[in-house]
């Protein structure tokens, strides 16, 4: 009887909805977990050169963050739209809303390439980087620099692919990425066979290489054509109102991102008066939890797809369902991990660290976080639903309000004020998750998003 049952109950939810859901999902989990190894991988194998080098690397990786919100913007509103013309059957129009996605997001990394190389030992000068990291931090930036167009034409070309209901070939091309980037970055960080050991810039290479590549492979399959999608370049003219739709869908999120970065910044100097140790801390069991968030990241881009298809289709309510049905699949994955992460976070914190300080502070943190896991994931979910609707300023809104509000304050009145120390810092990160999982929930009952014109 209980095989029965579950056999009915995995049938339920392989098929409608939840099937299409989970179709989307798992491959952008997938791409998620992999775009962070990315930076995972490249940290560890510089972090063997020294702490200056490992420095360079990380203020030049915050500038790349930066720029790359700028694409983020506009792969939301290519997304977005796209999603609303393949809903519609509409596949020339969509592909004409990814041909101009692809323009814009290479002009924005064309400027962005213009501005930094040069500026590349000014910024971290800018940065308060150390004298001895300044050289190293500026070979790093400017050759990272110098990708910035094809990054977006990769970041824009994933994201038409998304809306358009592809999820698994920017899985594919993230993961020949991260192949890349490890070979390319070892021989020249080592110098193995004819190479001799280039340190920090052969890291910056292999990354460059790598993501240059997947930009080059995303726009081979696009040219040839990948699900209704056509980049044709043959009588390509400018179309200024598709521009401006989704420069207005794209533009809150990437402001979205920039005043979520100011915040995780402005977070991090609560963490830092706590003292190295809970700083340590503190770096070690965002690490850790890292993994955790991939869910909610993975469900967020199904309930876009979806959300943008349905309404195409003049189907509200099948984007509502869409939706809910994204969130619940993803409270329960990555409700799952957090379980994980209560039970064994010592164990999970002592991977990265054998400081007994630091894993017991890291523990308790992981766990506390792990419990606040549903929220996350609902949170993350419903905020990419409202965007495949094109509601993006209420996301962005709700973001930075929650962070600037909630988060920091209440993190420097309970980790200095009532002295909880780091553990306080956590509990207002996990309070401000639910907070912002609240308000997400409440915006999208509202049904205003479902006349969201775009």
């Amino acid at each position: 009887m209980a095989v029965a049952e579950l056999a009915r109950y995995s049938k339920r939810i392989t098929s409608g909805t939840s099937g299409k859901v989970l179709a989307l999902a798992l491959p952008s989990v997938g791409e998620q977990v992999l775009s962070m190894l990315v930076g995972m991988v490249n940290t560890y194998m510089v972090g063997h050169l020294g702490s200056t080098p490992l420095a360079a690397v990380g203020l030049g990786d915050q500038i790349v963050m930066l720029i790359s919100a700028f694409f983020l913007a506009v792969s939301t509103g290519s997304t977005a739209l796209v999603a609303r013309y393949v809903g519609a059957g509409d596949q020339e129009q969509a592909s004409r809303v990814m041909r101009q996605s692809v323009f814009l997001g290479a002009a924005i990394g064309l400027v962005g390439t213009l501005a930094v190389t040069p500026l590349a030992r000014q910024i971290m000068i800018w940065l308060g980087a150390a004298e001895d990291v300044i050289p190293l931090g500026a070979t790093y930036l400017g050759i990272a620099s110098l990708s910035y167009t094809l990054m977006a034409v990769m970041f824009i070309g994933n994201g038409a692919l998304r809306g358009a209901g592809d999820t698994r070939i920017p899985l594919a091309v993230m993961g020949i990425i991260n192949v890349t980037n490890v070979a390319i970055g070892y021989v020249l960080l080592h110098g193995v066979g004819p190479f001799a050991p280039m340190g920090v810039q052969g890291i910056a290479i292999g990354a460059t290489v790598a993501r240059s590549l997947g930009a080059v492979l995303v726009v081979a399959l696009l040219v040839r054509g990948r699900a209704g999608l056509v980049l044709r370049l043959k009588g390509f003219r400018l179309d200024w109102d598709i521009i401006r739709r989704v420069a207005n869908i794209g533009l809150p999120t990437g402001l979205e991102q920039v005043f979520m970065r100011l915040g995780m910044v402005a977070f991090a100097t609560v963490v830092a008066s706590l003292g190295t140790a809970a700083y340590a801390a503190h770096q070690v069991s965002m690490t850790s939890m890292s993994v955790s968030w991939m869910p909610g990241f993975g469900f967020g881009v199904a309930a876009t797809t979806l959300v943008g298809q349905r309404l195409g289709a003049k189907d509200p309510k099948g984007a509502e369902e869409a939706c809910n049905t994204a969130a619940r699949l993803a409270m329960i994955f990555q409700g799952t991990i957090g379980l994980l992460m209560f039970f064994f976070g010592a164990q999970v914190v002592s991977i990265f660290i054998n400081e007994p300080d630091v894993i017991a502070q890291g523990a308790s943190c992981v766990r506390l976080l792990g419990l606040t896991q549903p929220a996350s994931a609902a949170a993350v979910t419903i905020g990419g639903g409202l965007r495949g609707a094109g509601d993006t300023r209420w996301p962005m809104i709700i973001t930075t309000a929650s962070i600037w509000l909630i988060r920091i304050p209440l993190g420097w009145v309970l980790a200095l004020t009532v002295g909880m120390g780091l553990l306080g810092v956590w509990a207002a990160m996990g309070l401000e998750m639910i907070g912002r999982a609240l308000l997400f929930r409440w915006r999208f009952r509202t049904g205003k998003w479902k006349t969201v014109r775009v």
